[in-house]
């Protein structure tokens, strides 16, 4: 019998409590067995100059996560083409994991956008899509949202942003409770985002 392993992408820069805690209430409220936390190297909407080299973004989701069983930490983007596109990240992982029924996990805001991605045609017909709600998702097209293979999860909204945290931390102030205390703690020791602009 296939596991079902859902699919969260981001660029994690840095993970925060917001991200943890809708992990935790999707895999705790679902029937997904567990919860990949995709570490993207480059998101083609973002410019990469912004980002922290990748290792250092994977290395605090593995602080955030690694004592919860449920969730782990993914590199799986890192050694495909760049930038990242989920229909060819969805077609490696389903090769090299061929027991494991993948779902991706995106928020409203994604859904209203999704028929710009690439094939997404092909990932809506051989994948499953979980979404939660955002604040400032916006109408999102209700033939998406009934397609069969798009299911609604009511996850509480967690308005916090990486950028707030960047933004702050250059600004000198004290974030601590937006990050699980071991990633906090190596923001602060490696100087990350002093001078983030």
């Amino acid at each position: 019998m296939s596991s079902k392993v859902g699919l969260f992408f981001g660029t994690f820069n840095p993970i925060h409590i917001g991200h943890l805690a809708l992990a935790n209430y999707i895999i705790e409220n679902s029937d997904l067995d567990e919860l990949w936390m995709v570490v993207t190297p480059h998101n083609p909407h973002k410019k990469k100059k912004t980002l922290l080299d990748d290792y250092q973004r994977l290395h605090m989701v593995h602080l955030a996560t690694d004592d919860y069983m449920k969730i782990k930490a993914s590199n799986i983007e890192f050694g495909l083409p760049q930038p990242s596109y989920t229909v060819n990240t969805l077609a490696h992982l389903s090769e090299k994991y061929p027991e494991k029924a993948f779902t991706i996990i995106m928020g409203e805001d994604n859904l209203k956008s999704f028929t710009k991605w690439k094939n997404y045609e092909v990932i809506l017909e051989d994948y499953a899509i979980m979404v939660y709600p955002r604040v400032s998702a916006g109408e999102v097209d209700a033939t998406l949202l009934n397609h069969p293979h798009v299911t609604t999860i009511d996850a509480p909204i967690i308005e916090i942003s990486s950028t707030m945290i960047r933004d702050g931390i250059a600004a000198g102030k004290d974030l601590r409770y937006f990050m699980h205390h071991k990633v906090q703690e190596y923001v602060e020791e490696m100087h990350f985002y002093k001078n983030a602009k």
